[in-house]
């Protein structure tokens, strides 16, 4: 019998462990687990109040929402193996006019051999491209549709750092997404397809997706276009995105639409550039300028009289003429290099007349000339 008692006293403990943890402590855990039959819950006591800045977001989300479109590009690529292959691409656009026009980026249907558009009630159509102008990173496409609502455009102009924007379009295939920061600063930026002038830039998130959509003042009007972020590597926000300022949009769009391309302003002169060094050693009444060495026969320059040099002469190795007139002021904007040319051309049409302000010699003179269509010159 003694032999048992071990055995006897274990089964005891064993019994005794099951039942105080199974009975005791409840059927699902600790003692202090309850099981109500209905949670009572601290409910608002009624609907939320926004604040006056939600409501302005909220305001001008539903305002510019409805304009907003999601653009998928299809572009054909080719595989060693597989041969074509279909390759898509997204970004966002807006509705500019009642026909079904809408303004993107560039790059967003750059090459696509289908683009399909979903507006903001999901529905989709098929699209067409109408105009290009890549060096501003611009395209205009339209839809049959005419139904849906346009955004409204505002004015770029008068922007100044620390105004309120938002951003909404389609990051990472995210559709109907609104951001909102602020300007960080308007700077002349250097892009992949071309120089943009007055760029906006934004601490707003953008995203891939967003390239193309609607940059949004606090009325909810239109005030850029979103066309590029800063990554450092990686391709998702780091608090520095750059939009187009509509103004620049604005002003090619009736090219764009109608002609389906823009004709760039051009002068038609080619010239070197003076600083004070240069402009001392060959006597030049204005330390700065650009020097005119050739006037392309039968343009804007050649219909105007503007001179180009005659006289031959050397910079370093490189041959170039003398005696032309020193281009110094256009429309009373200073002229120093090529960069500042190209910002004044950005800012006209063909068949503008503008004052060009030049020295020929020493005699200062303001000429007026009607800019033709670029072939490649300035």
């Amino acid at each position: 019998m003694k032999s048992f008692r071990p055995v006897l006293l274990a089964v005891f403990l064993v019994l005794a462990f099951y039942f105080v943890t199974t009975y005791m402590s409840g059927p699902s855990g600790p003692s202090w687990i309850t099981r109500p039959a209905h949670v009572e819950l601290t409910e608002a006591a009624g609907p939320a109040n926004y604040d006056a800045e939600e409501q302005n977001n909220i305001s001008v989300y539903k305002k510019a929402l409805p304009s907003v479109v999601n653009i998928t590009a299809t572009a054909v690529t080719f595989d060693f193996f597989y041969g074509a292959v279909p390759q898509q691409g997204m970004g966002s656009g807006f509705v500019i006019d009642s026909e079904g026009h809408i303004l993107t980026n560039f790059h967003v249907v750059e090459g696509a051999r289908q683009v399909e558009v979903t507006t903001s009630d999901k529905k989709k159509y098929k699209a067409q491209s109408v105009g290009t102008d890549r060096s501003r990173d611009l395209a205009g496409i339209q839809i049959p549709h005419k139904a849906v609502p346009q955004a409204e455009i505002g004015d770029s102009k008068s922007l100044v750092v620390g105004q309120k924007v938002y951003a909404i379009g389609n990051p990472f295939g995210l559709s109907g997404t609104m951001t909102r920061g602020i300007i960080s600063s308007i700077r002349s930026l250097k892009g992949q397809r071309g120089y943009i002038d007055e760029a906006i830039q934004t601490d707003a998130a953008i995203n891939p997706g967003n390239s193309g959509g609607p940059l949004l003042n606090a009325r909810g009007q239109v005030v850029g276009i979103n066309t590029m972020i800063l990554t450092g590597g990686v391709e998702q926000s780091a608090g520095i995105g750059f939009a187009i300022p509509i103004n620049t949009a604005k002003a090619v769009l009736d090219d764009l639409v109608h002609l389906g391309r823009v004709r760039r302003p051009e002068i038609g002169i080619r010239t070197i550039p003076i600083g004070p060094e240069l402009a001392n050693e060959l006597g030049l009444a204005a330390d700065s300028g650009l020097l005119i060495v050739e006037v392309v026969a039968g343009s804007a320059a050649d219909r105007a009289g503007l001179r180009a040099g005659t006289e031959r002469a050397y910079l370093g190795n490189t041959p170039i003429l003398i005696g032309g007139d020193l281009l110094v002021e256009i429309e009373g904007q200073a002229v120093q290099d090529q960069q500042d040319l190209s910002h004044v051309m950005q800012k006209h049409r063909s068949g503008d007349a503008v004052t060009v302000t030049i020295y020929r010699g020493k005699k200062r003179m303001d000429v007026k000339v009607v800019l033709g269509e670029s072939r490649g010159v300035a």
